[in-house]
């Protein structure tokens, strides 16, 4: 255990969806799959009172073009003002970006719109660097986007262009893992980590604290965080308990 106690911290992003005003978990992206956990900004208060340094904030019906939750969205990041906001869902513009920014979003995940505008999305990776994450959403080595209804492209060679671009930092999600409990993608993770010296922030499948720590032991391979939904949710461990083997 020594050994695994020099292992740096792997970094731990609770996860809030959000879907017609509610905190839902959708099972491998799926509309309709959604199941129900209540107020969104209660759920992003309890992660923050058992120390979350960090929430991965989603706004489904944004992603999926059905509709918006902005408002609540930015009721979420009062709440939990001092804790650093991750904001993902339908930000495809200027206009999407600068309002989740002006929120109080700490850090933006551009998905469909790195697929879809690459021009675009080069330019806001220049201007805001850091404040710019790019989610890889992974079906074998097909991306997703729209919500996870249509196919993205090939995941390496939109990689290459995003690496050309200078993205700071990769969210990859295998898709068929998300909401499933089956455990994280480690292969594709090392692969994705074999590509790129920017950091990479695992999504989707964790089931257990055991998923936190062989986590864990990719961070010195690049691997900076995880992206943890349905087992906190679900019961499966406290985030006390999974922050413990994330080294916090």
């Amino acid at each position: 255990m020594s050994e695994f106690n020099k292992t740096p911290r792997l970094v731990l992003l609770p996860a809030v969806d959000v879907a017609g005003g509610k905190a839902v978990r959708l099972t491998k992206g799926e509309a309709g799959t959604e199941t129900n956990y209540g107020d969104p900004v209660d759920a992003a208060a309890d992660w923050a009172d058992q120390g979350a340094e960090w929430i991965h904030l989603v706004d489904l019906d944004a992603a999926f073009g059905r509709g918006s939750n902005a408002g609540i969205l930015k009721k979420v990041i009062r709440q939990v003002r001092g804790v650093n906001v991750e904001l993902s869902g339908g930000i495809r513009d200027d206009a999407s970006l600068e309002h989740a920014l002006e929120i109080g979003a700490k850090r933006i995940n551009l998905g469909t719109a790195a697929l879809e505008n690459p021009e675009w999305a080069a330019s806001v990776i220049a201007q805001y660097g850091e404040a710019i994450a790019v989610g890889l959403d992974v079906r074998g080595t097909t991306l997703a986007a729209r919500g996870w209804t249509k196919d993205g492209g090939d995941l390496w060679q939109v990689m290459d262009r995003l690496e050309e671009a200078g993205a700071a930092r990769y969210v990859v999600t295998d898709v068929t893992k998300d909401g499933t409990l089956q455990g994280p993608n480690v292969d594709l993770l090392r692969q994705v980590m074999d590509r790129t010296h920017r950091p990479v922030v695992a999504s989707g499948g964790i089931s257990s604290l055991d998923d936190i720590a062989a986590l864990r032991e990719l961070v010195p391979l690049g691997l900076e965080g995880t992206i943890v939904g349905k087992a906190l949710y679900a019961g499966a461990f406290t985030l006390a308990e999974a922050l413990d083997v994330a080294g916090y």
